[in-house]
């Protein structure tokens, strides 16, 4: 993906990193999540980066039971 692809999901700072570099950053990265969200997520569940927060067994179960629901509708 070019860096133009991650221009909504990330800070402008780092559009154009590739994507094993955005996986090692923190989640405050991530446009919309402030360097506070970020240190909630390190207190509450470990999370220190973006591939962390996607690997989190809760965020897992969360998408799991969104899909189930959906399928269900």
């Amino acid at each position: 993906m070019s860096g133009n692809a991650f221009a909504k999901m990330l800070d402008k700072a780092h559009e154009n990193k590739s994507i094993q570099e955005i996986v090692d950053l923190s989640p405050a990265a991530l446009q919309g999540v402030s360097e506070a969200d970020a240190q909630a997520l390190d207190k509450a569940f470990g999370i220190k980066t973006i591939g962390g927060l996607a690997a989190n067994k809760f965020v897992l179960w969360a998408q799991a039971l969104n899909t189930i629901a959906k399928a269900n509708g």
